[in-house]
């Protein structure tokens, strides 16, 4: 599923994201602070995410909430969970220049299977 220019755009401006995961460390849902597109594929860099990582090596499907103030999206993703390879090595490059506080532990590739309009309608 490819998501639309629109969404992206929401999406990589959003003042607010938030990932829910689920496996053996429970429920969880952390704030995203670092998202890439790339050839429109959408990357999460994983500085802080250790319970998310847990439960990403049981149960690869997530939701990606993403919103500012009454415009927002829901997308239901599939994961691939990247420690090497170029996306990674490209990404992670990035995220030193641009946050060289954080230690990049992986990269998690979203592969968009539903996307919900969460968006308050205007009256």
């Amino acid at each position: 599923m490819k998501l639309s220019e629109s969404i992206l755009h929401v999406l990589l401006s959003a003042q607010a994201k938030a990932l829910a995961t689920t496996g053996p460390a429970g429920l969880n849902v952390v704030p995203v602070s670092t998202v890439r597109i790339i050839e429109d594929e959408v990357y999460l860099v994983d500085c802080f995410f250790n319970k998310t990582r847990q439960n990403l090596q049981a149960e690869n499907e997530v939701a990606l909430t993403f919103w500012s103030g009454l415009i927002g999206y829901q997308l239901k993703a599939e994961t691939e969970y990247l420690s090497f390879g170029g996306a990674f090595e490209k990404i992670s490059k990035w995220a030193q220049q641009h946050y060289p506080e954080r230690k990049v532990h992986g990269v998690i590739k979203l592969k968009p299977v539903e996307i919900f309009d969460i968006s308050v309608p205007r009256l």
